[in-house]
């Protein structure tokens, strides 16, 4: 399964075209709009939010709702570009007229600057348009799809935050991802420790009010993946390294860790390995999880543990010093629609990548040209693992 995203951030539309989901899948809209929502929710959410309600379009690949095996396309509404209609025209038009809101202050941390160099652009709205995080928006509709699939093969994923600005969510042990699900979508800044709801939302008010930005830490858990997804023979055929690549491709995400993470560097190898188990009912089992579902670049059938730490959101109501592109002047940094935090909804990009990488590896090991044909293949191989 592959896919390719576009689209600006103020353009008509965005955009996706997925190819090699299996036929026969079930996929509606609504489906795709469900995530699509809670993409758009979570508190410390701005103003963007209150003017798009994202809904998909499907307008291939789909029959009487089931997938036909054709490339899949999805297209999703920008409303607010009625409001951007000459700024992103895409016909040319008068210069008088190209200047008006012309960007030549980029925000640090942004791609504005960088993209501008680059591309050559004497306007930098052409890099902040396309670098915006509102490309995710099909990450995550694609994601969706992913979702579809790996649900009928019975393999669950969740996300929520264990780190929201420095501050660390004590987690309950041994929760399941159904049970991490369904506490996470309780709370409106995803944690599964409640206690600490309000303290974090207050947190995040503070931040508004100083005009500041605070990021995190993402926890991605997928169970009921079997062993063997990924290989060691080449770097580029192992997992984790595909799931690292996903995760910091997402806007504003600066690292990666497995399980235990970057503590396995603090620890005795005694207290990193995960000692092997067999029993008659469920085959091989690991003691513990500390290598997070991964060894060797492959699922161990074990649950994947992944997290994806997000660096704050680079625009600032409070804006920093810059440099004016032309003058090289020092000035204050663009300030364009911004939120305080966005990390429940990164957390919904992050599930969404996971399980598009966790799909993609599915159907390139598993024959799947109609998806009956993959639960039978999916099947045998569950029992193959469990009786080696």
């Amino acid at each position: 399964m592959r896919y390719l995203t576009a689209g600006e951030s103020h353009g008509p539309r965005l955009t996706a075209i997925i190819e090699g989901v299996p036929a026969g899948l079930s996929l509606t809209a609504d489906h795709i709009n469900a995530d699509l929502k809670r993409r758009q929710g979570g508190y410390g959410r701005g103003g963007r939010m209150k003017i798009e309600t994202d809904q998909v379009e499907i307008t291939s690949g789909v029959r009487h709702g089931k997938t036909t095996g054709a490339p899949i396309t999805l297209n999703v509404t920008n409303k607010d570009h009625q409001k951007w209609l000459e700024i992103m025209s895409v016909e040319d038009i008068e210069d008088k007229l190209k200047s008006k809101r012309r960007i030549t202050h980029p925000r640090p941390g942004h791609a504005d600057l960088v993209g501008g160099i680059k591309y050559r652009f004497d306007d930098l709205r052409n890099s902040l348009e396309r670098s915006s995080a509102r490309e995710t928006t099909m990450r995550v509709a694609v994601g969706a799809v992913a979702k579809r699939i790996l649900a009928e093969l019975d393999m669950e994923i969740a996300n929520h935050v264990v780190v929201f600005g420095g501050k660390e969510i004590d987690v309950p042990e041994n929760l399941t991802v159904f049970q991490i699900k369904e506490l996470a979508s309780q709370s409106e800044i995803s944690v599964v420790n409640q206690e600490r709801e309000q303290e974090i939302k207050d947190y995040i008010d503070q931040i508004k009010r100083e005009g500041d930005t605070i990021g995190g830490v993402v926890e991605t858990i997928v169970g009921g993946v079997p062993a063997g997804l990924g290989s060691f023979v080449q770097w580029d055929k192992k997992l984790d390294s595909k799931l690292a690549q996903a995760v910091v491709s997402i806007n504003a995400f600066k690292g990666v860790e497995f399980g235990v993470g970057f503590q396995a560097g603090y620890r005795k190898g005694s207290e990193v390995m995960d000692e092997i188990l067999w029993n008659e009912d469920d085959g091989y089992t690991r003691r513990t999880n500390h290598l997070g579902g991964f060894e060797g670049g492959m699922s161990n059938g074990q649950p994947l543990i992944i997290r994806g730490v997000m660096k704050p959101i680079p625009t600032l109501y409070k804006p920093l010093m810059s440099v004016d592109i032309e003058t090289h002047e020092p000035y204050k940094a663009t300030v364009e629609r911004s939120d305080p935090t966005a990390l429940p909804a990164a957390g919904v990009v992050m599930e969404s990548v996971v399980a598009t990488v966790i799909a993609t590896e599915v159907l390139e090991k598993f024959s799947s040209d109609n998806m009956e044909e993959l639960k039978e293949a999916v099947a045998a191989y569950r029992d193959y693992v469990k009786h080696f």
